[in-house]
């Protein structure tokens, strides 16, 4: 009896004051944006406003509460419960331990918590006042940026376990005439393809059920623009991505009343999940930015925000690279990764890769259908082991790093003749693989250990080491554990769990190194992962031309920094023109350098100098977008650092039809107004002249307002141009 009256105690005092107080309103507000909550008569919490920040924030106090119909129940809910007053779709439902389905959550009470000059934690915390059942829900702002983080703790003290049937992290009121949705899809190497629709009445829904590689036909990441389209300078456009590198949904249902209700979490398919008391259960965070000056501003903000504040070492350096993949696939032995190591010193990148295909002896890892799984280095072609191509790297003055995938197994392979248990796989029913391979069941302890020994045992045999590739290629067919037994519908949840404990141990033991986060492409690509990756690999689709489509599209919500880019074999277009689109982001090379011309090799070592001078610019600066390649004949982009004395232009030819690109001035963005800048074309080929030479000198006024031509024609497809502030 007394745990019960602490319990509800103070939700019978707070309710009491409330009765006798003006109405309450929470605002959470970053430095141009707010979200408003409000608390009504009856202790609901509501959200009565999201958009613009208010010059007075005492005025938020004059919002009207929202409106409550009769249909749909609780309208405009800050976080709308279940089977109780609510008809519309719910962001949380649950099953009592007596069998009741119904959920009413009313405001009991709230805090906000200054964790920095620039970050606030709002807390709310909402209970039943029937059932001992408690969600706290977190908003985190992040004031600079302009970016909100928004997660929930569901907490209980039934005298049993509760069900959750859906628990979402978020639940976004927008208001407007109109709303306009930017979805992206796609499959391997056709990643982050758009598509721009007005939503209509009903439930759009945005969602994956591959429990690992979550993103590879529907990335979570989408925008949602009110009145029209926003473009890249103008409209009010909200971006937003869950971090969560699982299944994931996202529900936009738009109203009786016109008013567009965002719910967005982890994917309740197949996921009840058994909740005992006392037991926090906690949704992964939904990141969002306002914008109402186009989706430059909201990209810009996610950029600096999870720069500053989300990625692996977000404001630090990156490593340049030569992969052997594609030059050598499987087929490679000691005596050939020594001559790569030469070659990677001859170009001047910081480090060589080595891809797959290294290990395994009893099944060697001599195509993809065998040794995954077995991580001992293969006698064969390695026979002097890790340690021996590490000693090599170092005598050549480069760094060395390797190729994983330690989630999963091939069923050739001694692990999966030792450890069938340890396998997803329905027990009764016949293996469906996916590329040869079945994943590993991380929600077991043991599982976990073996995965983190893999990486941990690689820096035993070389403590140097300086860099993973994590690889993951399968998704999950026939969902079983035999870890979980009863409790298999909180496999997909677990896994993922689970996948983040091994990192969380690898991250506490190599804080430092970097790490590629790679899913055949951007498959698995989120915020929820990327905290402790360095980089990703967007596709492997590394065709130049259509990079530049999946890399413009990815870079609306990551920064360069975090994409890592190959020049490899793949496309007719120049060497030129592959290193140009390569430069944006994070630079590597997966190509046989011994087959270059020698114009071609100077022009690629020529092209590593002039990226070290500035890759600073193009990780760390502020990136516009000029010209899109979706609507136009030139892809333009520009990275403007963060003083604003130096900027990188990169310009492409996207349409070969015949003069699909006239002359034309390109009129840039984000330099000093006031500022002078001298102009330099570089990456220009060896034996040719470019056409900027760095002795004109134009006002930063003159070149947002005037404009400079870049001269792109089919026979000049890629420009690089570096600006600096003229002294």
């Amino acid at each position: 009896m007394k745990k019960r009256i602490l319990f509800l105690m103070p939700f019978i005092l707070i309710s009491v004051n409330r009765s006798l107080a003006q109405k309450l309103t929470i605002p959470i507000e970053t430095a141009h944006n707010a979200v408003v909550l409000q608390v009504t008569a009856k202790n609901d919490l509501v959200q009565a406003y999201f958009g613009e920040r208010l010059n007075t924030p005492g005025e938020y106090s004059q919002i009207k509460e929202a409106r409550t119909s009769d249909y749909t129940g609780l309208y405009q809910s800050a976080y709308t419960p279940s089977g109780s007053r609510n008809l519309l779709e719910p962001t949380i439902s649950i099953q009592h331990a007596d069998g009741n389905q119904s959920l009413d959550l009313r405001y009991l009470s709230h805090k906000v918590d200054k964790l920095s000059a620039d970050v606030t934690l709002t807390s709310v915390v909402l209970k039943d006042p029937v059932y001992k059942v408690v969600v706290t829900l977190y908003y985190k702002a992040y004031i600079k940026d302009d970016v909100v983080e928004q997660w929930s703790v569901i907490r209980h003290q039934e005298k049993g376990e509760i069900t959750l049937q859906k628990f979402a992290s978020a639940n976004l009121n927008l208001s407007s005439k109109a709303y306009w949705l930017r979805q992206y899809h796609g499959d391997w190497a056709k990643e982050m393809r758009p598509e721009e629709t007005q939503l209509t009445h009903g439930i759009k829904t945005l969602d994956s059920k591959l429990g690992t590689r979550a993103n590879l036909f529907m990335p979570s990441m989408f925008m949602v623009s009110l009145n029209k389209p926003a473009t890249e300078d103008e409209g009010k456009v909200m971006m937003a991505a869950l971090e969560w590198s699982g299944n994931f949904r996202t529900d936009l249902e738009l109203d009786p009343d016109d008013n567009l209700r965002i719910i967005s979490g982890i994917n309740n398919y197949a996921s009840a999940y058994k909740l005992k008391p006392n037991v926090d259960f906690t949704t992964p965070a939904f990141v969002y930015t306002f914008s109402s000056k186009g989706k430059g501003v909201a990209s810009r903000n996610l950029h600096n925000w999870a720069r500053n504040y989300k990625l692996m070492n977000g404001k630090g350096d990156r490593l340049t690279l030569l992969n052997n993949w594609e030059s050598t696939y499987f087929d490679f032995n000691e005596q050939k990764l020594f001559g790569l190591l030469k070659d990677t010193k001859a170009l001047g990148v910081d480090l060589f890769l080595l891809d797959d295909g290294w290990f395994a002896n009893k099944f060697p890892r001599n195509d993809d259908h065998a040794g995954l799984g077995d991580w001992e280095e293969n006698r064969k072609k390695l026979p002097n082991g890790i340690a021996s191509i590490a000693r090599e790297a170092d005598k050549e003055g480069v760094k060395f790093g390797i190729w994983i995938e330690p989630e999963m197994v091939n069923p050739k392979s001694a692990q999966y003749g030792k450890h069938p248990d340890w396998v997803i796989k329905q027990p009764k029913r016949d293996e469906y693989y996916f590329r040869n391979q079945l994943v590993l069941d991380l929600t077991n302890p043991a599982v976990q250990d073996f995965v983190f020994k893999v990486v941990d045992s690689l820096f035993i045999k070389d403590p140097k080491l300086a860099y993973i590739k994590w690889d993951c290629n399968a998704v999950i067919y026939n969902a079983y554990s035999v870890h979980l037994k009863s409790q298999q519908s909180q496999l997909y949840v677990d896994y993922v769990r689970g996948l983040y404990t091994v990192l969380q141990r690898i991250r506490k033991k190599y804080p430092d190194v970097p790490m590629m986060l790679c899913s055949g492409g951007g498959g698995r690509v989120d915020y929820g992962a990327l905290q402790y990756f360095t980089e990703f690999w967007p596709s492997d689709n590394t065709d130049p031309l259509e990079r530049i489509y999946i890399q413009w599209e990815y870079s609306y919500f990551y920064p360069a920094i975090t994409s890592s880019n190959h020049v490899t074999d793949w496309g007719k277009q120049s060497l030129k023109y592959r290193v140009d689109v390569a430069m944006m982001g994070k630079l590597g090379f997966d190509i046989v350098i011994t087959k270059l011309s020698p114009q071609d090799m100077q022009l690629a070592k020529d092209a590593v100098v002039n990226y070290n001078g500035v890759k600073s610019i193009i990780w760390h600066g502020d990136q516009y977008r000029l010209s899109d390649p979706q609507t136009d004949p030139v892809a333009c982009v520009i990275y403007v650092d963060t003083t604003k004395a130096s900027a990188v232009v990169f310009d492409y030819l996207v349409s070969n039809r015949y003069d699909a690109a006239p002359r034309s001035r390109m009129l840039l963005k984000g330099l000093d107004p006031a500022k002078n800048y001298a102009i330099k074309e570089i990456n220009v080929y060896p034996g040719k002249k470019g056409r900027f030479n760095g002795e004109s000198i134009y006002s930063g006024d003159f070149l947002m307002k005037v404009g400079i031509d870049p001269e792109i024609d089919p026979s000049r497809s890629s420009v690089v141009l570096k600006i600096d502030e003229a002294k």
